[in-house]
């Protein structure tokens, strides 16, 4: 019976082993499934930086795409091909700069014959510049974009026209063509042929009437084309809502279209400038006489 005792404890103790080095044996596999688990992570993570990658890439080329197929998408909310002005909706920013460089002048021709502004003899305005070309001259798109309108008003207003809307989100239009050479939702590079310059529509002579746009509001495109430098004023135009809606109103901007009973002193305190600075501009005299029609450069 004194034996007992002794293989009891023999027994515990042996038991005790086993229960140890199955705890010992349970913390190795823990440990080598945690190392496991940790260089799989460490495998993934290159695998993971591929797939962001390729995510990344695939929504640039979605972001390319439906900025080819729709110029300005996030600034327009449609796409119209029968209306030149079709945003009646739409929210204009109260400021939003455009990046004019990538330009292109739409015709190598700088005599401006007409300017943005209201007409007091006719009683309406006029919301774009024509410049003097001649039928047939070559017209080119002013910079990248798509072609939204490309129609014919007969004896009407623009006669035959086209509108681009373009990437950096300015619209322009150019009416009084005698052709034109682009289809509606064609993809047009800056500099590219679109028309050929002429007389349709209401016009009284072979001229380009050139527009400006943005959602709808016209600008002055002397505002940003120098058609006497054959250049844009600046690299950027900023677009400021409140001065828009009183631009015409106003008068004043690059040029001045000479009414009857205008003289000099009369042209230079409306438009803020000096008599002496517009002889300068215009090459002319204190002494020359102003021709009604006559349009003059003023800044």
């Amino acid at each position: 019976m004194g034996n007992v005792p002794h293989c009891r404890n023999e027994y515990t103790t042996r038991m005790n082993l086993k229960w140890i080095k199955a705890v010992l044996a349970a913390v190795v596999a823990t440990a080598s499934l945690d190392a496991a688990a940790q260089d799989l992570i460490a495998r993934q993570a290159p695998i993971d930086r591929k797939l962001k990658s390729i995510d990344s890439l695939a929504l640039q080329r979605q972001i390319r795409a439906e900025q080819s197929l729709y110029p300005a998408f996030d600034l327009y909310a449609s796409w119209n091909n029968e209306t030149v002005r079709c945003y009646p909706d739409s929210i204009i920013p109260e400021s939003y700069t455009f990046d004019l460089t990538g330009f292109c002048m739409p015709t190598e021709h700088t005599r401006i014959t007409d300017v943005f502004g209201y007409r007091p003899r006719r009683r309406r305005s006029h919301y774009g510049l024509d410049v003097k070309v001649y039928v047939g001259d070559t017209i080119r798109a002013a910079f990248d974009g798509k072609v939204r309108i490309v129609k014919n008003q007969g004896r009407r207003g623009y006669g035959k026209y086209v509108v681009i809307r373009h990437d950096n989100g300015l619209e322009t239009v150019y009416g009084h063509l005698s052709k034109q050479l682009v289809k509606v939702d064609q993809l047009v590079k800056a500099g590219e042929p679109i028309a050929l310059g002429g007389n349709t529509g209401r016009s009284t002579g072979s001229h380009l009437h050139f527009e400006v746009q943005f959602l709808g509001v016209r600008l002055n495109p002397a505002d940003m084309f120098n058609f006497e430098k054959q250049d844009i004023v600046a690299d950027t135009y900023t677009f400021q809502k409140h001065k828009s809606a009183t631009q015409g109103a106003s008068g004043k901007g690059l040029y001045y279209k000479v009414k009857r009973g205008d003289t000099l002193s009369k042209i230079a305190a409306r438009q803020g400038t000096t008599v002496s600075r517009l002889c300068k501009l215009n090459r002319i005299t204190r002494k020359t006489i102003l021709r009604p029609g006559q349009v003059l450069r003023c800044s």
